[in-house]
């Protein structure tokens, strides 16, 4: 089955066990999968990562401390007890966390490039939640570094340092410096894709112009500098990342690579 094609099948229990890469008395670190959303759904509990957490747990409430879109994955931290959760979450409004992403671009990136741009929702166009580089009223403060960690084949694998939380944010400054996230229906190359994936699902126009099923996103690492030191954790590149890179970058030999997925070089 293609997740990304129809309505997301539900989780597997068992197979969700493998996503856990950390689990205390206060914590839950998920690699989510990016066919998945996280808040709870109409479709029952194994519909969303929220409820198939709550059965894992058994908790009645958890806390998510960020969550990321359905089609990004990667990172998710759920917080067992509110302190907690309020302790994770005041860093990030603090910004005393480092967050970075993997992400595959179209195009091939040489070099690194910090993004310092404001961001706006876009006034006009088809997609009304899409938002642009611009400047004026009704826009925010927005940075991001890329750095490139290898390329071939069209595309660049790239670290994406976020300095600021904007909605959309790396795929506007992608999008701005002409190296969009590759599978992206709404900055990718024609925004009309969006509509007619929510319409009508995976479609041959889609399989034609959009090389991977979803945009190639991954929330790799987050290092919270806490005053009694800091906690760090990692997702290792999801799969289908992993073999997109494998198959078109070609990027074995990196050792950058290999520190940059977290569990060995692609290809080795």
């Amino acid at each position: 089955m293609n997740p990304f094609a129809e309505a997301a099948p539900l989780v597997d229990p068992e197979e969700f066990r493998t996503w856990i890469l950390e689990e205390d008395e206060n914590l839950l670190i998920v690699n989510k999968p990016g066919w998945l959303v996280c808040h709870p759904s109409k479709n029952g509990p194994l519909s969303s990562l929220a409820g198939v957490v709550r059965l894992h747990t058994g908790a009645d409430k958890l806390h998510l401390v960020a969550r990321l879109d359905r089609e990004t994955s990667g990172l998710v931290i759920f917080a067992k007890r509110p302190a907690v959760a309020r302790k994770f979450q005041m860093a990030i409004q603090n910004r005393i966390v480092t967050k970075s992403y993997l992400a595959v671009l179209d195009g091939e990136l040489r070099e690194s490039q910090r993004v310092d741009r404001s961001i706006g929702r876009r006034p006009e166009g088809l997609v009304h939640v899409k938002s642009e580089v611009r400047e004026g009223r009704g826009t925010q403060a927005a940075t991001t570094l890329f750095e490139p960690l290898a390329w071939g084949g069209g595309h660049s694998l790239c670290r994406v340092r976020p300095e600021t939380g904007r909605k959309h944010q790396i795929r506007v400054h992608a999008e701005w410096i002409g190296h969009r996230v590759t599978g992206d229906k709404i900055y990718g190359p024609d925004e009309s894709l969006y509509l007619e994936f929510i319409e009508r699902g995976w479609t041959e126009r889609l399989e034609a112009m959009l090389p991977l099923k979803r945009q190639a996103l991954h929330c790799h690492r987050y290092v919270f500098e806490f005053p009694e030191g800091p906690r760090e954790f990692v997702a290792p590149l999801a799969e289908d990342l992993r073999r997109f890179c494998e198959d078109v970058i070609g990027a074995a030999d990196s050792v950058r690579v290999s520190d940059a997925l977290g569990s060995g070089p692609i290809g080795g």
